[in-house]
């Protein structure tokens, strides 16, 4: 993060403590910065897509507006405890968010519902009006249950909702979050593009939080608008029972057994050619209900699977409809090497008849019949297999990828101190190189400890902290695991130059001479150099002359200089 924002973090903190008591209408927005944010909509990574729709909105706020920040899954691949408020909730934070959102990695796990509890509790949720805005592309991954977590803190905190936006959910997906807002009286959003997230954004955190209701009002759903599928016959009427006059039943092929507890119901008018009108409603479940009379289409949903009949109620009447969805159940197991432990965040991307479906980690997906190309992605590690889906089948489908991993650490000098936190980045690099020197780039991570998921070959490890910057080769075999370690062969260099405008630091040869390293604002500066004899040269302001001194930086050493 760059420097003045971290003040400006910094001085966001110092004040919050003081400030929130007094403050209303505060909110939080959390920021999934899982693994699956790497997922593209329309070839734009769903991240960067976040990060623009946050900038617009946060930038319309009025500039009272008390706004906080966290994230999950950006600092930690495989840990649930991975959870950081970065920006209290504040008046004055937009540019400070917006630096934060920018800086982030997206590479952990998503402990969904210990995050909106978390946040929770910074707001003090049970003192006062306040609300959290959750902008998610995966569900819990950590064993929290957010359907009960809305409850608990509905009943706690009279003034606290949860809004929650599943940005590129499906329907079946967006019931498993959205009844965190149902239970708080939020809304539950689904954005399945730019333009969706956006205006989810809009009415989300540049609103503000509901005064507090006594009932609950179910979140609305979004419908997805989607090809229909051949009608089957409509059941013939019955005797009505009391109260209900719609009773549709779900199968995955024709004479199988209904389907149970997950189906997705979406009810339109039906317009003056038969074909959907106006949306009306969506249930979840083992549907039962009642319908005025008149036309309407009906689309039963389970997973990427659909069907739809027309429908025309007469009062007095009940109507059992039967659906068949002419779909099978697909489970991708995706794994690095043979024998290895499924992938939590192995990007999968199915292609099935009509469309195409992505998800992450151990799968389990309800399909249209027919051919399934699946795509399993682990790190730079690709397989494409094809299989074919029969309706009613549930096939089961281990995808083997054929990775290695290499965990990467960079070191000031050989058996020294590691440079530990964000202060190193790596980059991977083919080791064989182009007709122009050149080699190709094949990923990149920040901090101590990046993992990188590569396929058989051999690779570069570069390493640069600061003004420093070191290679490394290594070789990757599937499925085996490389600690790689990069002597950077450089200290730390830290000078002081009390009045100075700016200083410059000199690398020094043999010859003397002098190549600028570069010029940095202020007095004081702190960097990684390697090892060897530098020049600083410390600059007053309005050409009140310079002044230089010498100095040495040893290998794994700090090194600390007053020029003045």
């Amino acid at each position: 993060m760059p420097v003045l924002a971290r003040v400006a973090v910094a001085a966001i903190v110092l004040s919050w403590s003081t400030a929130i008591a007094a403050a209303a209408d505060r909110t939080i927005v959390i920021l999934d910065a899982s693994g699956s944010m790497w997922g593209q909509i329309d070839g734009k990574p769903k991240q960067e897509i976040a990060r623009q729709s946050l900038r617009g909105v946060l930038q319309s706020l009025p500039a009272d507006k008390e706004i906080g920040f966290m994230a999950y899954g950006h600092r930690d691949k495989a840990s649930c405890k991975d959870i950081e408020l970065i920006v209290p909730p504040a008046a004055g934070t937009a540019n400070a968010i917006l630096s934060a959102a920018d800086n982030l990695k997206f590479l952990g796990k998503t402990p969904l519902a210990a995050a909106v509890k978390q946040a929770a509790e910074a707001l003090r949720y049970t003192e006062g009006t306040s609300k959290v805005v959750v902008i998610t592309d995966g569900l819990e991954s950590c064993g929290g249950d957010p359907c009960a977590l809305g409850k608990e803190l509905k009943a706690a905190g009279t003034g606290f909702v949860a809004d929650v936006v599943g940005f590129g959910l499906n329907a079946n997906e967006g019931r498993e979050v959205a009844c965190l807002a149902e239970a708080t009286g939020g809304k539950y959003i689904q954005a399945s593009d730019e333009k969706g997230l956006r205006e989810a954004l809009t009415a989300t955190v540049a609103a503000p939080a509901p005064a507090p209701a006594s009932t609950s009002a179910p979140a609305p759903a979004v419908a997805e608008t989607t090809p229909a599928t051949t009608p089957a016959p409509q059941a013939p009427a019955e005797t009505q029972k009391p109260g209900v006059n719609f009773q549709p039943t779900v199968t995955l092929t024709q004479g199988g057994a209904p389907v149970k507890g997950s189906n997705i119901w979406e009810i339109y008018k039906a317009g003056a050619d038969g074909s959907r009108g106006s949306y009306l409603d969506t249930q979840y479940g083992d549907y039962a209900g009642t319908l005025a009379p008149g036309a309407y289409v009906v689309v039963a949903r389970l997973g990427e699977a659909r069907a739809e009949q027309k429908l025309t109620v007469v009062a007095g009447e009940t109507y059992k409809p039967a659906f068949v969805l002419n779909a099978g159940t697909l489970r991708v197991h995706p794994r690095p090497s043979a024998g290895a432990e499924v992938d939590p965040v192995a990007h999968i991307e199915v292609s099935y008849p009509g469309d195409r479906a992505t998800t992450y980690g151990d799968a389990t997906l309800v399909l249209p019949a027919g051919e399934q190309t699946v795509t399993v992605s682990i790190g730079s590690g690709k397989k494409t297999e094809t299989v074919q889906l029969a309706a009613g089948q549930t096939l089961d489908k281990d995808i083997i990828v054929g990775v290695g991993r290499a965990t990467l650490n960079a070191y000031y000098a050989e058996g020294g101190d590691k440079v530990d936190g964000n202060a190193v980045s790596f980059r991977i690099v083919k080791a064989e190189k182009k007709a122009d020197g050149s080699r190709e780039d094949i990923e990149r991570a920040y901090g101590a400890g990046a993992k990188f998921d590569l396929p058989p070959a051999d690779y570069v490890a570069i390493a640069n902290a600061d003004l420093a910057s070191a290679e490394q080769p290594f070789t990757v075999k599937v499925g085996e695991a490389n600690n790689i370690k990069i002597n950077l062969n450089a200290g730390v260099l830290i000078i002081s130059a009390p009045g100075a405008d700016t200083t410059e630091l000199f690398a020094r040869d043999a010859q003397g001479n002098r190549k600028s390293l570069g010029l940095d604002y202020g007095d004081k500066r702190q960097e990684a150099v390697p090892a060897g004899d530098y020049i600083v040269v410390r600059n007053l302001p309005d050409d009140g002359g310079s002044k230089e001194m010498p100095v040495t930086v040893k290998p794994g050493g700090r090194t600390e200089i007053t020029v003045q």
